[in-house]
């Protein structure tokens, strides 16, 4: 019988929610400061001057969703390889190890607070965007659901990031280096179906394509894709994660050394 611990999860939960409050400055106002200028430039400026993004939709208002997860994938992995990389970085990890604490538990605590973290940043993003744009959100009990699907797969990826980096320069070198810029290749600021061959079927072999179009399905019920299949890459990264964090358990492999 599999027993999992609560107040084990609650307490890394909230030692990790702490952290954030800490560095409020760079995990919240930082994030929030780049998306005002994403709605200020491509937004204000350039959508302006364009009659539409998607099927009658403002270019302001098209853009909301590929920003939102711009920012939801980048900081849901930041803040999951953080989380774990920090313990041991002090060598706190070991405490952890050594204390009547499982896997899940583990695991509940450091993504569930990475997670939380991001869910609050979309929100705040969101209603910040309304000073911006007149965005309309079609399916928002599917925005709630997608995002946390999201945000809680990119942060156990987070995680895995973070157990497998070796000095700070590696924690941030995958969020800076191939999520951001993938997701700027998603089709953050364009459908992919104005996108010309061959860069249309190159761009179809972008994972962050799916997702964004899974995002903007929730908010205009249109997109490039059937939602399905946004859904099926998001659950199938999900699983991928959990099944190599269980490994990673079951071995100690960079937590033990």
């Amino acid at each position: 019988m599999i027993h999992f611990n609560a107040r084990s999860a609650w307490s890394i939960y909230l030692h990790e929610l702490d952290r954030a409050r800490r560095t409020a400055l760079q995990s919240i106002v930082a994030p929030l400061l780049s998306t005002m200028l994403y709605f200020v430039v491509f937004g204000a400026a350039v959508g302006s001057r364009m009659n539409s993004g998607l099927d009658g939709v403002d270019y302001g208002a098209f853009i909301v969703p590929g920003l939102l997860m711009l920012t939801l994938l980048s900081e849901s992995t930041s803040n999951g390889a953080f989380g774990i990389y920090m313990p041991r970085f002090t060598g706190a990890i070991y405490e952890l190890l050594s204390a009547p604490v499982g896997f899940g538990e583990t695991l509940a605590g450091f993504v569930g607070a990475a997670a939380t973290k991001s869910l609050v940043l979309a929100a705040i993003i969101m209603g910040t965007a309304r000073f911006f744009v007149d965005y309309q959100v079609v399916h928002p009990f599917f925005v709630l659901g997608f995002i946390l699907l999201v945000s809680s797969s990119f942060s156990l990826f987070g995680f895995i990031l973070g157990i497998w980096a070796k000095s700070f320069e590696q924690v941030g070198m995958v969020p800076a280096l191939f999520v951001m810029p993938l997701t700027f290749l998603g089709g953050t600021f364009y459908s992919v179906d104005v996108l010309p061959e061959p860069w249309r079927s190159i761009a179809l072999v972008n994972p962050m394509v799916y997702l964004v179009n899974g995002l903007r399905w929730c908010f205009y019920g249109k997109a490039d894709f059937p939602v399905i299949v946004s859904l099926a890459m998001a659950l199938g990264f999900l699983t991928i994660c959990v099944v190599i964090i269980a490994r990673i358990f079951a071995t100690g492999w960079r937590l033990r050394s």
